[in-house]
C-alpha cells in the first residue's frame, strides 16, 4: 500500500485551494518542520555537503524526499544522503537560486522554485520582537481562532524538554492596553530564544502575523505563574526521549541555527 505522509496530504490541500493563503502557509509550515532526505554527489565533509543539483525549466533544483524509501526508490542505486529539516534546508538556500524539486518520482512530486525557499527563510528568520509591559488584570483568554491554539500546539509539542508547561490567558495592561500574554514555566536558561521563535512561527504560518501574543518565562514558584494556572488555557510540552550515553557527531543541518554549508 502506497503510504501518504503528512506532507504529502498537506499538499494535496494546497494544490487543491491554491488562492486559499492559510492552506499555503500549513503546507509551508509542514514543510519547515519535516525531516528531508538530500541527496548528494559525494559523502558530507564535516559541515560542507555537494547536493545533487538538477536543471529543470529554466531553474536550478536540488532533490530532496520526506522519506528514506522514496529517496532510494528515485535514485535506483546507493547514493549518499544527508538527513536535515526544511528548516535548515531553507536556510541552506537562502540567497542561492536553487529551489527543491520535492519527492520526485512520486504522486506527490513537485517543485518549489527558488522564490519560494527564499521566502520560507525569510519567514523563519523573523525575530520576535522584545518590549516591556506592566500587567495589570489577567482574564481568560478569548477571541482566538482556532487555527492559532492548534498551531500554537503543534509548535510547542516540538520543544520537548525545552520548559515544563505553559499558559495562555487575556492580560489587560498598564493603560488599559488588552492583549494576550503566554506565560512559559520552567524554561532553562538559553531556551527562551528558541521557544519565543516557535510562538512567532505559530503566529506567521496561523497567517496572523499582524497579530502579536506577548511571551514570557517563569519559575515554578513566580507569583504571576500561579495566577496563569487560574485564568489561562494550559499547554503541556513533552518531556525529552531517554538517551542513550554515547558519543555522536551531529549530522549536517541538525541545528537549525547553522545550516550545512553548500558546496
Amino acid at each position: 500500500m502506497t503510504e501518504t505522509t503528512q506532507l504529502d496530504q498537506a499538499l494535496a490541500a494546497m494544490e487543491a485551494a491554491p488562492d486559499d493563503d492559510a492552506i499555503r502557509l500549513r503546507f509551508y509550515d509542514r514543510l519547515a518542520s519535516s525531516e528531508l532526505y538530500l541527496m548528494l554527489e559525494k559523502e558530507p565533509e564535516g559541515d560542507n555537503i555537494s547536493p545533487e543539483v538538477f536543471d529543470i525549466a529554466d531553474a536550478r533544483f536540488l532533490l530532496a524526499f520526506d522519506r528514506e524509501h522514496r529517496l532510494s526508490d528515485f535514485a535506483t542505486r546507493a547514493v549518499p544522503y544527508v538527513a536535515l529539516s526544511g528548516r535548515a534546508l531553507a536556510g541552506m538556500l537562502a540567497g542561492q537560486g536553487i529551489g527543491i524539486a520535492l519527492n520526485a518520482g512520486t504522486a506527490s512530486e513537485t517543485l518549489l522554485p527558488p522564490e519560494a525557499m527564499h521566502w520560507l527563510a525569510d519567514t523563519l528568520g523573523q525575530a520576535p520582537q522584545t518590549d516591556e509591559a506592566r500587567i495589570e488584570r489577567l482574564h481568560a483568554p478569548k477571541g482566538l481562532p482556532e487555527v492559532l491554539l492548534t498551531t500554537l500546539d503543534a509548535k510547542l509539542a516540538t520543544a520537548a524538554g525545552l520548559a515544563d508547561t505553559a499558559w495562555l490567558s487575556g492580560a489587560t495592561y498598564e493603560g488599559g492596553a488588552k492583549g494576550h500574554i503566554l506565560g512559559i514555566i520552567g524554561a532553562p536558561e538559553g531556551a527562551e530564544p528558541a521557544l519565543a521563535g516557535a510562538v512567532q512561527e505559530a503566529l506567521v504560518f496561523s497567517g496572523l502575523e499582524a497579530g502579536a501574543i506577548d511571551v514570557t518565562f517563569l519559575s515554578q514558584h513566580d507569583p504571576l505563574a500561579a495566577e496563569l494556572a487560574r485564568t489561562g488555557l494550559r499547554f503541556d510540552l513533552p518531556k525529552p526521549p531517554e538517551r542513550k550515553v554515547e558519543t555522536v557527531r551531529p549530522a549536517p543541518g541538525s541545528d537549525p541555527d547553522k545550516p550545512p554549508i553548500l558546496r
